[in-house]
């Protein structure tokens, strides 16, 4: 008898937690059909290693589905991307050296793959912004990626609060709304760029990179998701730039001839950012391979150290 309850109890609390994964799995893809079908306006601040910003969006779908948002800073350092169709248009302020189409802010969630990789689960309510919202939780199944705090809005399936946690569930980044509009749609002067907005110059790569450049290790269920290329140091030498993703999170790998120059390995992690930086010699001269993501330090110094020039003269 003592067995036979055992089992019920161990059967209830796999059907609660199967329950909870595919609650939680249908409010993520609820989330990404919001993003790809709403209009929205508001504000919000972000945390990341101690310092806070707060930022203006406006986010507007057209007739035919067309997407076009912009994002403004508005304290400290001006700070503004514009973007259309998920493609960036142009970068003001700091940003023009961070930016890849799509790449920010990262949003391109694929929730089929992401129940491999991290463990879905919906774990409450709370309320943001005024607004009442459902809590998600995506707790990563390996140490190579950070656990996710999503309270998406009910009514509209927006994220109103982002947490990004390590593994001891240490805060390392905060996104939240403290103000979002859903009835209203931005105007075409909202969405207009600042005069200090330039256009990002960066290109699909002229030679096959993800052929020229193999990479012995990558963190289970990292895939190349885009590759291109930008000016570099020297003008006749562009920056091959890779962008690996598992379906939420993405960390960028930059491949940049040295043509002589003296640059020193470096390692450094600046809140949930971990960036590392190595010299690698191949047949066509030195290349200094640099991984930048929000992963967690070793992961981007063994995927550093795992770069190789996959076939002699290349790379380069």
């Amino acid at each position: 008898m003592r067995l036979t309850r055992l089992a019920l109890v161990l059967l209830a609390s796999w059907l609660a937690s199967a329950a909870s994964a595919a609650g939680a799995e249908d409010w993520l893809q609820r989330l990404v059909e919001a993003e790809r079908s709403r209009s929205f306006q508001g504000t919000f601040v972000y945390e990341r290693n101690g310092s806070f910003s707060s930022h203006g969006i406006w986010h507007r779908v057209d007739e035919g589905g067309r997407v076009r948002e912009r994002l403004l800073q508005l304290d400290g350092t001006a700070q503004e991307v514009v973007r259309v169709d998920g493609r960036t248009h142009c970068v003001g302020g700091t940003l023009i050296d961070q930016v890849v189409d799509g790449q920010w802010p990262a949003r391109n969630l694929r929730v089929g793959q992401l129940r491999k990789w991290y463990e879905l689960r919906l774990i409450g309510e709370s309320r943001v912004a005024g607004r009442p919202a459902v809590v998600l939780a995506l707790v990563p199944r390996d140490q190579h990626r950070y656990g996710v705090e999503l309270h998406l809005d009910r009514e509209s399936s927006l994220p109103l609060k982002s947490l990004l946690l390590n593994d001891k569930g240490q805060l390392l980044e905060r996104f939240q709304f403290t103000r979002l509009d859903v009835s209203t749609k931005p105007t075409e002067q909202a969405l207009r760029p600042g005069a200090d907005c330039r256009p990002v110059q960066v290109a699909p790569s002229q030679q096959t990179v993800a052929e020229a450049w193999r990479s012995d290790w990558l963190p289970p269920g990292f895939t190349l998701d885009s590759v291109v290329e930008r000016p570099g140091s020297a003008a006749d030498a562009p920056v091959a730039w890779m962008v690996y993703g598992d379906g939420l999170a993405r960390f960028s790998v930059f491949l940049e001839p040295l043509r002589g120059a003296k640059v020193d390995d470096a390692r450094r992690q600046i809140g949930p950012t971990a960036a590392v930086s190595r010299r690698l010699s191949t047949a066509g001269g030195d290349v200094m391979v640099t991984v930048v993501g929000e992963i967690p330090l070793g992961t981007a110094e063994r995927v550093a150290l795992s770069m190789r020039a996959a076939v002699a003269g290349e790379g380069q």
